[in-house]
């Protein structure tokens, strides 16, 4: 049985295609093309969703297939968008010893969503990380910048209320 992923529609603006295409324009010419244009649609959109893929496709002449693998391949980019609220588990060998796991998998519970999505809603990611430099503090996690440590399952209701 496969679960269905959660999708939050694209709703790209006008200034924001105008932008795309002012960059794909100054920059489809050059040897390398792609990676900046990647680059530069993720700053403009947040992420990469197909519909921007498609448009640097129609604008460049560069094959679907290749945009969508490098956009794929490099963990600077992302094919969902972010929520306000970015939530990253550290799932390294500290943290995970001490039972990030669980917290990890009680957030994707309480939150509806799987690691790389967003909430419905635009509030909330989660993605998992592999360390935040934070060992002694195992297991930790990040909401955008501020790091939770020694956590455990109990203290997430408590931790997700602050951003609500």
């Amino acid at each position: 049985m496969s679960e269905k992923k959660q999708t939050v529609p694209f709703s790209g603006t006008k200034e924001q295609k105008h932008a795309l295409m002012d960059v794909i324009a100054g920059l489809k010419e050059e040897p390398g093309a792609l990676m900046p244009i990647l680059q530069k649609a993720q700053d403009i959109y947040g992420y990469l969703p197909i519909e921007v893929q498609k448009m640097i496709s129609d604008e460049t002449g560069i094959p679907m297939e290749k945009i969508y693998g490098v956009a794929t391949f490099y963990s600077q980019f992302s094919l969902n968008p972010k929520g306000r609220y970015r939530i990253s588990v550290c799932l390294g060998t500290a943290c995970y010893v001490k039972g990030s796991g669980d917290i990890y998998n009680a957030l994707m519970e309480k939150l509806g969503i799987v690691g790389g999505e967003c909430t419905p809603d635009g509030k909330f990611s989660l993605d998992a990380c592999r360390c935040v430099g934070a060992c002694g503090l195992a297991p930790v996690m990040m909401i955008n910048d501020e790091v939770y440590g020694r956590l455990t399952v109990d203290d997430i209701d408590e931790i997700l209320a602050k951003y609500e």
